[in-house]
C-alpha cells in the first residue's frame, strides 16, 4: 500500500461527500414551491407554509455554513500534517499504547466539541428560538453539552481501552473480542438506557391513572404487547417538538411519551401513534435493526483488523510508522464511501419498516387517528412534506408524510375489502 495514494483517496472521498451533500441540499431547496401545493391543503395553511419555507431556508443556509466549516478545517488539518504533528506530541508524553490512543482520541473529541459549540448555540438560541421551538435555557444547554462530553469520554474511553488492550494481547485477532464486548455493551444500553442515561438530562415520571393510560393498556392487551411501564418525559424543557418512543426489552420495556405530545394530540391520536410503535415491536423491527447494527460493527472491526498494521495507513496522516490511533482515524476516513452505501440500505429498510408499522396501526382501526396525529406532529415541527426524491432516498429514515398518509389510506381500503 502507498501512503500517498491513501492520503489522496481520503481527500477525494471527503470532497466527493461534501459536494454530494451540497448537490442534494440544492435540489431539495428547489423542490419547495412558493405557493402551497394542492396536496398540502388541509395540512398547512398559507401562513404556516410560509413559516415552514422560511425555517427550511434558514436552517439549510446555516447547515451549509457548518458543513463547509467542518470540511475546510479537516482538509487543512490533513494537508498540513496536523494529525501527524499531534500524534508525535502525544507519543512524546507516553509510550503506553493504551494511554496514547486515549489521549489522542480525547484531544480530538474535545477539540471537535469546542469547535461545534458556537454553531450549536446559534442553532438553538437563534434559529430554533426565532421559530418558536426552543425552550432551553443557557444553563441547561451548557449542562447538556458538558454531560454529553463527559459521557462520551467515560463510555468511549472504556470501550477504546478494551479494544486496544485486546489488540496488544491478540494482534489482528482483537476484532473478535472487541466485537463481543461492544455487542454486550450495546445490549446493556438497549435495556437500561432509559433508566440510566435519560435521567441525566430529563425527568421521567409514570403516566398517571386515567383515560389515556387505560386506553394504552387496552391497546397493549389487544395486540399482545405486555406493558407495565408508561412514562412521561419533560421534553418541553428544551423544545416544543413532540415525540414518543419505546425502549428496552422484557421487564425493562417501557413506553415514553413527551409531555408536548400529551399537549398537542388528542388521546385517540396518542394511542394511534403508540399503535405504530407497537407495530415495530410486534414485527421485530427493533431487534432486527440491533442485529444488523451489530453485524455492521463486526464487519467494520474485521476490515480494520486487516489494515491496522499497514504502515501506509499511519504514514498517510503523517506518522513515521504504525500507530493504532492514526490507523484508526485513517480507516474511519477511508470508510466514508462504504458508510454512505450501507446508510442508503439501512434507510431504505427503515422506510419499509415505517410503512409496515403504519399498516399495523391501521389494522388496529387507528388509521384515521394516526394520520391526524402525524399531521399535527409534522406541522408543529415544520417538517418538509415535499422533499426531493433523491434527498429523501439518501437521508430519510422515515417516508415523507404524504407518502405515509397514502400508505395508511391504502391499508384502510384493504381492511374494508
Amino acid at each position: 500500500m502507498d501512503s500517498g495514494v491513501i492520503f489522496w483517496s481520503i481527500i477525494v472521498f471527503l470532497s466527493a461527500g461534501f459536494l454530494l451533500e451540497r448537490l442534494l441540499d440544492g435540489l431539495n431547496m428547489r423542490c419547495m414551491s412558493s405557493h402551497l401545493p394542492e396536496s398540502l391543503k388541509g395540512i398547512y395553511d398559507e401562513k404556516e407554509y410560509e413559516r415552514f419555507q422560511n425555517y427550511k431556508r434558514e436552517t439549510n443556509r446555516f447547515n451549509c455554513i457548518c458543513s463547509a466549516f467542518s470540511f475546510i478545517v479537516l482538509i487543512v488539518f490533513l494537508s498540513v500534517g496536523g494529525f501527524g504533528w499531534y500524534n508525535a506530541w502525544i507519543v512524546g508524553i507516553t509510550d503506553n499504547l493504551i494511554l496514547q490512543t486515549l489521549l489522542f482520541m480525547l484531544g480530538l473529541l474535545v477539540a471537535s466539541t469546542l469547535a461545534e459549540m458556537p454553531f450549536d448555540w446559534y442553532a438553538t438560541f437563534r434559529i430554533e428560538e426565532k421559530f418558536g421551538f426552543n425552550k432551553t435555557t443557557l444553563k441547561t444547554w451548557g449542562s447538556d453539552t458538558l454531560k454529553s462530553l463527559l459521557l462520551s469520554v467515560f463510555i468511549g474511553g472504556i470501550i477504546l481501552t478494551v479494544v486496544v488492550w485486546f489488540y496488544k494481547i491478540t494482534g489482528i485477532y482483537f476484532w473478535y473480542y472487541a466485537w463481543a464486548i461492544i455487542s454486550l455493551f450495546s445490549l446493556f444500553m438497549a435495556l437500561f438506557y432509559s433508566r440510566l442515561i435519560v435521567p441525566l438530562f430529563n425527568k421521567q415520571f409514570p403516566l398517571e391513572s386515567g383515560n389515556l393510560r387505560d386506553k394504552i393498556e387496552t391497546l397493549a392487551q389487544k395486540t399482545g404487547f405486555k406493558l407495565k411501564n408508561i412514562y412521561v418525559i419533560d421534553g418541553s424543557r428544551r423544545s416544543t417538538k413532540a415525540n414518543a418512543y419505546f425502549t428496552g426489552f422484557g421487564p425493562e420495556k417501557r413506553v415514553v411519551l413527551y409531555d408536548t405530545l400529551l399537549k398537542d394530540l388528542t388521546e385517540e391520536e396518542i394511542v394511534a401513534v403508540l399503535a405504530h410503535e407497537i407495530g415495530h415491536y410486534r414485527k421485530h423491527h427493533t431487534l432486527q435493526f440491533m442485529l444488523a447494527s451489530l453485524l455492521q460493527t463486526g464487519i467494520l472491526l474485521w476490515l480494520f483488523s486487516l489494515l491496522v498494521n499497514e504502515p501506509a495507513l499511519s504514514e498517510a496522516l503523517g506518522g513515521e510508522r504504525v500507530y493504532f490511533q492514526l490507523g484508526l482515524v485513517a480507516f474511519v476516513l477511508l470508510y466514508t464511501p462504504l458508510s454512505i452505501v450501507t446508510g442508503l440500505g439501512m434507510n431504505a429498510w427503515s422506510r419499509k419498516n415505517e410503512y409496515e408499522a403504519d399498516a399495523f396501526a391501521a389494522e388496529q382501526g387507528k388509521g384515521e387517528e394516526l394520520i391526524a396525529g402525524l399531521k399535527k406532529i409534522s406541522v408543529k415541527a415544520l417538517s418538509n412534506l415535499t422533499p426531493h426524491p433523491w434527498y429523501e432516498f439518501v437521508y430519510y429514515s422515515h417516508p415523507s408524510l404524504l407518502k405515509r398518509i397514502a400508505g395508511i389510506e391504502g391499508q384502510k381500503r384493504i381492511n374494508k375489502a
